[in-house]
């Protein structure tokens, strides 16, 4: 991996639970770079202004066609960040597109609007995978932090009627081949508890960043909060999981992934669990992105 790739990686790891001040700007990227890849701006849910709507496609034009696709779902405590905290471009070096996606935020929609966005945005890869010259059966998802939660929760959701919503391409399957979850919450019930008494998860605040994704506190939105749960919905038809977590993590509790990766083992679904050892919730390094890379790789290619 190339060295001159850790300025972004240092960008991108901002888009977590705390918001930052520096974003990546992507306004003035040439379409083309010294990585030889194309990037497009398309609003995948059609007949919508709402830049919520909006994905960047990456294309490396060097890659065998059809490639596989990553799609990257920042973090951000569902509150912040947007398409352009994406590592596409280091991505795009393994032959994959990747499609960096926004998705409507918890001021503008509660949930389950969010994970209603990311199936549409897989809809939407499949139903134009010839025009782009993807592969409409290998999609992956990555997501970190809120973007991780999103992640688990499609990939244990494949076919959950409740949670596709009714937004473009409905002909097509909003189902992914593997998911890479980066310190993502998994189970809302017990986050608390696990948490302790500084978490800055804030369940017990009614300004905290879960209330604002379910409309209330998750005390009053017990069902809202299991049906957002990724462990909700775990079967053996799942697909392979990459979970990796900061041990020293104050924002999201480790406990979230391991109990999260029990359950899949329970299920005999592939799953591999990685500790990010010495690090807090921002784990993103040249090396930790290499095992994502390399899982992706290994289950995609």
């Amino acid at each position: 991996m190339r060295s001159h790739n850790l300025l972004l990686l240092a960008i991108v790891s901002c888009a977590v639970f705390s918001s930052c001040a520096e974003k990546v700007d992507n306004s003035a990227a040439p379409k083309e770079s010294a990585n030889a890849f194309t990037m497009e701006t398309i609003r995948y849910v059609p007949d919508t202004h709402d830049s919520a709507h909006e994905m960047d496609l990456y294309i490396p034009k060097n890659a065998r066609k059809p490639m596989p696709v990553v799609l990257w779902i920042h973090g951000g405590a569902w509150q912040v960040g947007s398409k352009d905290d994406t590592p596409a471009p280091l991505l795009m070096d393994d032959g994959f597109a990747v499609a960096s996606i926004n998705y409507r935020l918890s001021q503008q929609a509660t949930f389950p609007a969010q994970i209603f966005d990311t199936k549409a945005a897989v809809r939407f890869l499949r139903a134009n995978a010839d025009k782009y010259g993807i592969d409409p059966k290998r999609v992956g998802v990555f997501g970190n932090s809120a973007g991780g939660h999103l992640a688990a929760l499609l990939g244990t959701s494949n076919g959950v009627k409740g949670l596709e919503g009714k937004l473009g391409n409905l002909e097509q399957s909003s189902n992914v081949q593997a998911v890479v979850d980066w310190c993502g919450p998994t189970d809302f019930l017990t986050i608390g508890s696990q948490g302790g008494r500084y978490n800055q998860m804030r369940l017990d605040d009614p300004e905290g960043p879960v209330s604002k994704l379910f409309g209330g506190m998750p005390a009053t939105k017990k069902q809202l909060a299991v049906s957002a749960n990724p462990i909700t919905y775990i079967d053996e038809h799942d697909p392979p999981f990459l979970i990796m977590h900061g041990e020293k993590d104050t924002v999201v509790p480790i406990q979230q992934s391991k109990s999260f990766y029990k359950e899949l083992n329970e299920h005999k679904v592939p799953a591999n669990f990685q500790v990010v050892k010495d690090s807090d919730h921002d784990i993103f390094t040249p090396s930790t992105l290499q095992v994502a890379e390399d899982f992706l790789k290994k289950t995609l290619h």
